[in-house]
Parts: structure tokens; C-alpha cells; sequence
């Protein structure tokens, strides 16, 4: 299992919200560079990125800060957050991003999905953001009609390969992951799986480990220590 270190970036700065709530915000660094630097230090492969801003405007304002870890580290970036358009895949694809991860556009726009899983193939991820069961879009500030599996499975057809599920209610509060959700979900579905939102201790990392899943994000346990990404990431192995 992989496990994805993540910086959420808001205003140039690697923040992190609770439960998707962006007036129950921490920033973390100045300088996501250097976190990322950080995360290669301990051995990661992978860094999940999210453009906060870009997820609730559908605008890409942190763009610069991208393309300075794909340039200056040797982490395979994901990113995520308000790509909404082919033009938008293209330009971060160009920067060096190796996988764009597509959330409302997947759920509103799924003409644009085709598109781009026919012409990116599995360069493009599908983020899954779920909120009671229901699938969540605009930066989790509003919560579409669409239920997780009957979504998943919609994914699968299209010919989707990677799905990042966030269970909302775990995200950021640092007690414990959604172990039940991933295995029902990595039972029903043949996708890669990253699991995110929760993963707050070892016993975690461990738990989605025995799942056999794809990867794993740890985002907040980083920041304040519960979790020590070196260790986390030999664990995973």
C-alpha cells in the first residue's frame, strides 16, 4: 500500500480544515515546498495534493505552488481541487502532475469525465467525497443527489482506475478511519482504492494495510505528530 503525505493549499499556505469546514481552518506552513521536501526526506513516493480554493471557485489560484514541487522534488504529484475543464488536465499533466484527481466535475460534468479518462486514461482519478452515504461537491460545501456505490460503480463503467474516498465526518478530527467503508468499497469494485480522512494513528495505517488497498493519505496525524511518516510508510510496505 502507498501511502500519499498531503498538503491542502490555500493561499499559497499548506493548511488543513476540519471535516471540510473552511472557517475551521489550521495553517500549517508558509511554505508547502518545504513540507514537500520533507515528505521525500521520509521516503515518500507520492504526494497528494488539493487545491482548497480551486475546489470551492472551480479556479486553479495555487497553480504556481504545483508546479514548483514538480520541479524542484522528485515526488510523483496527484492534485486536486476545481479542475473543471480539459484545458485545466492539460496544463497540470504539462507541469510534471502525474495523476489529476476530477471531484464535482466527475459528479456534474460527466461528458467532461469521458473525455478526459479516453484521452488521460489513468492519469485521471475520480475523488469521492462522501457525506452521509452521498456524494459531496464544491469543496464539500454542497452535497449532490448521488449515493457512493451506485457512484463507484458508474466510475468502474467509464473505465475510471482510481478512486480517493474521503468519508467528510472523519476528515482532519483525528479519530480513527473509516476501515468498514474501504472494505466493503475495495470488495465491490476492481479499482485502486486511496483511502483518505481519519488516518490518524499507526493502528490505522496498519488496518488499511490488511485491506490490500491502493494507498492511504495522511494529512493532519503528519502535522501534528500522531503520526510519524517514516514509520508510516515502512509499515505500509
Amino acid at each position: 500500500m502507498l501511502i500519499f503525505p498531503a498538503i491542502d493549499l490555500f493561499e499559497q499556505k499548506a493548511v488543513r480544515l476540519l471535516k471540510g469546514d473552511y472557517q475551521n481552518m489550521t495553517v500549517y506552513s508558509n511554505s508547502p515546498l518545504t513540507v514537500a521536501r520533507d515528505f521525500a526526506l521520509c521516503g515518500a513516493e507520492w504526494i497528494h495534493m488539493v487545491d482548497l480554493e480551486g475546489a470551492k471557485f472551480g479556479s486553479t489560484p495555487n497553480f504556481e505552488v504545483v508546479r514548483s514541487v514538480c520541479e524542484n522534488t522528485d515526488l510523483k504529484l496527484e492534485i486536486g481541487g476545481g479542475i473543471r475543464d480539459i484545458k485545466t488536465v492539460s496544463a497540470y499533466l504539462s507541469c510534471g502532475v502525474r495523476r489529476v484527481i476530477l471531484g464535482t466535475a466527475a459528479v456534474t460534468d460527466p461528458h467532461f469525465l469521458e473525455e478526459a479518462v479516453e484521452r488521460y486514461g489513468d492519469k485521471i482519478a475520480v475523488g469521492v467525497d462522501l457525506k452521509d452515504g452521498l456524494v459531496a461537491i464544491k469543496g464539500w460545501t454542497e452535497v449532490s443527489d448521488q449515493s457512493a456505490f451506485s457512484f463507484c460503480e458508474r466510475m468502474q463503467k467509464i473505465g475510471v482506475s482510481t478512486l480517493i474516498c474521503t468519508d467528510i465526518s472523519k476528515d482532519g478530527a483525528m479519530k480513527g478511519t473509516n476501515v468498514g467503508l474501504y472494505r466493503e468499497m475495495s470488495e465491490r469494485f476492481s479499482l485502486r482504492i486511496i483511502a483518505s480522512g481519519g488516518v490518524s494513528t499507526m493502528e490505522d495505517v496498519k488496518r488499511l494495510r490488511e485491506l490490500d488497498l491502493y494507498g492511504a493519505i495522511i494529512g493532519k496525524a503528519y502535522y501534528t505528530g500522531a503520526i510519524d511518516l517514516k514509520e508510516a510508510i515502512e509499515v505500509s510496505k
